[in-house]
């Protein structure tokens, strides 16, 4: 087997079978339609080889070996050649085979004798008599491809050809085939018997899937070996008129101006046949079936019978009587035969788009409206206009214009977008007294101008008149504002000016104006009523607050009795002139120095609320009382609004001064005025700063410090209030909290007061065994009927409860009796007697025995306390005080 292994791989060779490749393809090429296979023959499976064409436009190589036709294109009479190259991807090593491609004879529908001739496919071969073996000689030999009808029903497997080598007489030989559509996908199309060759198809074939199918023949012997070149053999399947014409939409949309003259091209429709179309089964037809509605015409339209176009061809396209028309379009294959062909058919929706072929026509030839006058941005009349244009469209939409009736520009049109009416506007107010009556002039277009040909003006005009309307308008005074100059200090009462208004309504009946004072910011001024004559009330002072920049402003109003009154304000502006009322004063007003001579210079400003020319340049001088003012102190002016305060002595004991300084103003006549300057002296340092400043200031306190003071004190006082109101609050939370606490849990002897029941006291003698025992006491059986007391038990049968011990003593309540008798003795206001009270008698005993006997421990363990158990909850804590055993 090895020997056998190796003599194989030394007869294999890597490369293409043969030098140059003859194949015949159909005339008509298809872009990706596969022609041939190469045949590449790879000793080694592994090897990646790449293949290429030297015309990649034309034709493609794929991996397989197949050659594609990369574009569809006719082959000429003459044979085409290209080259086929293979190269390693590893070893760069490249083999070529020359590829001739030779178109199929026309089909005529051969006879039966020439079907024989191709019926069984030889293997071409010559030999040569030598004395060397025999030997093969290559020669180009032309398969002729083999037709097959599409859609053929059987019955398969059909025989086609049989394929056979001329040394199977000598060899057992073995045929097999090759390619798409035998052991490449689509597989299992084609069959081949490898002992006669005969290849068969084995289902019906679809030309619409593959056209044609590229095989290669093959014979071998026995052991594998080839015994002749492999063969091309090219099935061509038949087409067959199996297949309708497909619109590509159901529904075509387009559009035509109205108007449009014949021959104006509207849209194209386009169907499709998936039967060859190089051939009658694929070549389509159009024509027009229907067409809704068929006025003006039947005929409206035409479309070209190949391309699919549709054109007009009659006149009278008007959108205004028909917006759309419906065109049934029919596509039949075999170019239109009715009797062979197969159609189907589609919808061609063509809408008559609009064109301005209307101009807008106004509904009326005048327009009528009114308008108040002085008023602003109303409408006053509407304008309608008709349009027999497709609305809101440029050809629809309307445009007014004023040509006439409005010099000064009181109105505008606009356009009301939905209803495409004319709103006249007021953009200028108006004045009755001017204007009482408008005509204006109004022309109406479209956005767009009218089409061409069209007959109409192409705009139209109307008439508008609008009547004014007049109303009270408000009072206006003249001027506004009106400035007056006036000296200040004016004395109250005296007359200053007149301010009057005016009444624009001219033609209303109304009484004289009335004024009033609207704002007078310093209640300076007041106003006749009626004449309009102001007069001051308090003196006029240009140094007050409301006075800025000299001016002082008050508005006044003026008011009519017209329907409705109507008042209209104006200002009155009062130039103050400056006198000399105001004499300067110091500034600042306190100033610190050392008490030494140097340094100990004081610089002060004068200020003077008066201008020029009543204020500076001030003079400066020292008062001569009291003589220690200049004795001690000496003042020098530096500048006219400045001047400097130093000591003219060399030593002045540290403190507060009060000096005296005289300052006079420039006016005429002049002021002056003495200020006072607090001057504080003190110790200096080298630098000349206060060393003692606050010795000195604590020799008094500034009102700032005092008010500091006060705050802190208050501000003590609220915190101890608020700490006793705190302290107060927390007692009564105490008190609250020991009334609060459940009785069962407070266990103390305590002795409630209660309301009394009975009588007053009676008998002196108390006898304190009535509280200890009630069986201790004399029975009540020895008393006589008669003499026995109110206040006493009733004489009956009574029920016997458990008896308790009696005590040996009263106890704490004895002293608590005691107690309040001596009270009562003391007290004027009790009866003069004691006696037992008497409360709400339950039995004739006490099972709970004496009240001191609480406190007692000597017998609470002999008897039995559960029966209080059933008491209520406010005998469970006796109960289990005195029942409860040791716990």
């Amino acid at each position: 087997a090895p020997i056998k292994a190796a003599c194989e791989d030394m007869s294999c060779k890597t490369g293409f079978p043969e030098d140059v490749h003859s194949a015949v393809v159909s005339r008509s090429v298809h872009g990706g339609q596969p022609l041939l296979n190469v045949g590449f023959r790879s000793c080694d499976g592994n090897k990646k080889i790449h293949f290429g064409s030297s015309e990649p436009e034309d034709f493609r190589v794929g991996e397989d070996g197949v050659v594609y036709a990369e574009r569809s294109f006719q082959l000429s009479a003459e044979p085409t050649e290209f080259v086929v190259s293979a190269q390693d991807k590893e070893t760069q090593q490249e083999w070529q085979m020359r590829v001739k491609l030779t178109p199929e004879p026309a089909f005529t529908g051969a006879s039966e004798k020439d079907q024989r001739k191709i019926e069984e496919i030889i293997f071409p071969w010559q030999q040569y008599k030598h004395s060397s073996p025999l030997k093969r000689q290559k020669r180009d030999w032309v398969i002729p491809p083999i037709n097959l009808p599409e859609n053929s029903k059987g019955p398969f497997p059909q025989e086609l050809v049989r394929i056979r080598s001329d040394r199977d007489k000598s060899l057992s030989l073995r045929y097999s085939v090759t390619g798409p559509g035998a052991d490449q996908p689509p597989t299992g199309i084609f069959i081949i018997n490898p002992i006669s060759g005969q290849l068969s198809v084995t289902k019906p074939l679809d030309r619409e899937q593959i056209a044609s199918f590229h095989l290669r023949a093959h014979a071998v012997d026995v052991n594998g070996n080839q015994v002749e070149n492999p063969i091309d053999i090219v099935i061509n399947v038949i087409d067959m008129n199996d297949n309708r014409p497909e619109f590509l939409h159901q529904v075509w949309n387009g559009t035509v101006p109205e108007g449009s003259k014949p021959g104006t091209y509207v849209m194209t429709v386009t169907a499709i046949d998936a039967d060859d179309p190089n051939a009658q089964n694929g070549m389509l037809r159009y024509r027009i079936l229907s067409q809704a509605p068929s006025s003006p015409s039947p005929n409206m339209f035409t479309i070209n019978n190949e391309t699919g176009d549709i054109i007009t061809v009659a006149a009278g396209l008007d959108r205004e009587k028909v917006q759309q028309y419906t065109l049934i379009i029919q596509a039949t294959d075999m170019e239109g035969n009715p009797t062979y062909g197969l159609s189907n058919t589609a919808t061609a929706v063509i809408a008559v788009t609009d064109v301005n072929d209307n101009p807008p026509e106004f509904t009326a030839m005048t327009f009528y409206g009114e308008v108040p006058e002085n008023r602003m941005d109303v409408i006053v009349a509407n304008l309608t206009v008709t349009d027999k244009d497709q609305p809101h469209t440029p050809a629809w939409n309307a445009m007014y214009r004023l040509t006439g009736g409005d010099p000064a520009g009181h109105f505008t049109i606009l356009t009301d977008p939905s209803s495409n009416d004319g709103l006249v506007t007021v953009v200028k107010s108006i004045d009755f007294e001017t204007n009482r009556m408008f005509v204006l002039t109004v022309a109406a277009e479209n956005q767009v101008p009218l089409a061409k040909g069209i007959q109409h003006p192409p705009q139209s005009t109307a008439t508008v008149s609008i009547t004014v309307i007049d109303v009270n308008e408000s009072p206006y005074f003249v001027p506004n504002p009106k400035l007056v100059r006036q000296e200040e200090g004016l004395m109250a009462g005296s007359m200053l000016t007149t301010f009057t208004a005016q009444d624009p309504d001219r033609y209303m009946q109304q009484t004289s104006l009335r004024y009033s004072k609207l704002s007078d910011p310093a209640n300076w001024l007041k106003i006749d009523p009626v004449n309009g004559q102001i007069t001051t009330t308090a003196v006029l002072d240009r140094e007050s607050i409301y006075v800025q920049n000299n001016m002082y402003n008050a508005t006044f109003l003026a008011s009519d009795n017209g329907i409705p009154p109507m008042s209209g304000t104006g200002t009155l502006q009062i130039y103050l002139l400056d006198i000399n009322d105001n004499a300067p004063q110091v500034h600042p007003k306190e100033a610190t120095t050392c008490e030494t001579l140097q340094p100990n210079a004081i610089n002060i400003t004068a200020v003077d609320p008066d201008i020029d020319p009543n204020a500076g340049p001030f003079a400066f001088e020292l008062p001569d009382t009291p003589a220690s003012i200049k004795r001690n102190w000496t003042i020098v002016r530096i500048s006219g609004d400045h001047a400097q305060l130093s000591l003219r002595i060399r030593f002045l004991e540290a403190g507060i001064y009060d000096v005296p300084i005289v300052i006079t103003d420039s006016g005429n006549p002049h002021a002056s005025s003495t200020s006072l300057l607090k001057v504080k002296v003190c110790q200096c340092d080298l630098n000349g700063d206060c060393t003692d400043v606050d010795r000195i200031v604590g020799a008094g306190l500034g009102t700032g410090a005092i008010i500091a003071i006060l705050l802190c004190i208050i501000i003590l006082l609220i915190l101890v209030l608020m700490f006793v109101v705190w302290m107060k609050r927390r007692d009564k939370e105490r008190q609250a909290k020991q009334l609060l606490i459940d009785p069962e849990d407070d266990v103390r002897d305590n002795i409630l007061k209660y309301d009394e029941e009975g009588g007053g006291e009676e008998d002196q003698d108390y006898d304190l065994s009535q509280l200890q025992q009630p069986d201790t006491v004399e029975p009540d059986a020895i008393k006589p009927v008669g003499i026995r007391r109110l206040d006493e038990r009733p004489i009956h049968a009574e029920p016997q409860y458990p008896v308790r011990s009696a005590a040996p003593h009263p106890g704490d309540i004895g002293d608590f009796i005691n107690e309040g008798l001596k009270a009562a003795d003391n007290d004027p206001t009790a009866p003069p007697y004691d006696s037992l009270l008497v409360f709400d008698y339950e039995g004739s005993g006490s099972t709970a025995g004496s009240l001191s006997s609480l406190n007692s421990s000597s017998s609470g363990g002999e008897q039995d306390y559960d029966y209080l158990n059933d008491w209520g909850p406010r005998f469970k804590k006796l109960a289990d005080m005195y029942g409860g055993g040791d716990d």
